[in-house]
């Protein structure tokens, strides 16, 4: 594996995790706000009005809901003055309510905010009664419910980008370290090197001197008179007449 390989899987690794990490973030508030929030679980009570509504222990969240017409104006569902008023089971201890306003949840002209939070001491029936100024309000109520069971999953996958981020960020250091890396130098013997103004020294030998003798001239003069004969340029009388002379005048 060559030493560029590791940070570019890094860098895809982080790419990844960031694209996933942020489609869940979304995913996770649209659910939570939508889907695993009940906040209409236990029921819901008219203003002004009474109701009778079986509560579990533990935490209530108490959210004010109405419809409206048209949208908010960007500022959340204004809360009227609203007064409440939970009684316990006989022995039971009054439920403990604290103000804690929330965001405003808007689906298809239904809204509504989180106002109160209630903890109930034990599992039973209550009486509620509702009462408050809620006349420029279309069908107002309290609703009774509990959030979403995964609230923090978007700070999960919030942190799951952030460490994605950091990822990414050494992944680049690294790859720009290797960039900047001398490469190795191959091994092997050098190169010839030359200087301008050298004459390369080239070897070479001589051929060997050749002495033609009497004899190898007068052999090489009867070959050519006997090719002389072959192709007719010379009559055979001709030639019989210069291979004597040849031969006459070793």
């Amino acid at each position: 594996m060559s030493p560029a390989t590791v940070p570019r899987l890094l860098t895809i690794l982080a790419a990844v995790t960031m694209v996933v990490a942020g489609i869940g973030f979304v995913a996770a508030l649209v659910l939570n706000a939508f889907v695993f929030d009940k906040y209409n679980a236990y029921g819901e009570v008219p203003i002004a009005g009474a109701g009778q509504l079986q509560l579990p222990a533990g935490e209530v969240i108490i959210s004010f809901h109405t419809q409206i017409i048209g949208s908010t104006g960007g500022g959340g569902l204004p809360i009227p003055d609203l007064q409440l008023g939970i009684d316990p089971p006989a022995g039971v201890p009054e439920p403990v309510i604290t103000e804690n306003v929330g965001g405003t949840t808007t689906v298809n002209n239904d809204a509504r905010v989180r106002v109160w939070v209630a903890q109930v001491a034990e599992d039973g029936e209550y009486a509620i009664r509702t009462d408050g100024n809620v006349g420029a309000y279309l069908s107002p109520r309290l609703a009774f419910g509990h959030g979403s069971r995964w609230d923090a999953l978007p700070w999960w996958c919030a942190a799951v980008f952030g460490l994605a981020v950091a990822d990414l960020i050494i992944a680049r250091i690294w790859a720009a370290k290797v960039r900047r890396a001398p490469r190795p130098v191959p091994s092997g013997p050098p190169p010839p090197t030359f200087h301008l103004g050298d004459t390369p020294a080239v070897s070479y030998q001589s051929p060997s001197s050749y002495i033609p003798t009497e004899d190898g001239i007068r052999i090489e003069q009867l070959k050519t008179l006997a090719a002389l004969r072959d192709c007719g340029a010379l009559t055979e009388a001709e030639f019989e007449a210069e291979k004597r002379r040849l031969l006459g005048g070793r």
